[in-house]
């Protein structure tokens, strides 16, 4: 057992910055995103959720507007574009599979 902030910290972007944390399978990420970052549109292999603990993140997944808030999620399928802005200061929680052996 270890606290998730014990990890090395990856800034993904300006004022995006995750803790991951790695299984056989998937990969969990603790994130944290300051209002107005923004993460440009971008796809990959994993299949991902996202869920929403605290703030309000604007997502656009598969060309689709997805407002996300405290208590939402989305599934975004493996090699589908999406994106996101932090209306507000964001913590989330972002689970892959497979494992994000670019995040370790």
């Amino acid at each position: 057992m270890q606290s998730i902030k014990t990890l090395s910290r990856k800034e993904l972007v300006a004022g995006i910055t995750g803790y991951y944390a790695h299984g056989k399978d998937l990969t969990f990420g603790y994130v944290e995103i300051k209002a107005g970052a923004n993460l440009p549109a971008h796809h990959h292999v994993h299949e991902q959720i996202t869920y929403i603990i605290e703030g309000e993140l604007d997502m656009t997944i598969g060309g689709e507007f997805c407002p996300l808030r405290a208590g939402m999620f989305h599934v975004i399928p493996s090699n589908t574009p999406h994106s996101a802005i932090a209306r507000t200061d964001v913590i989330a929680i972002d689970v892959f599979n497979p494992v994000r052996e670019d995040y370790r």
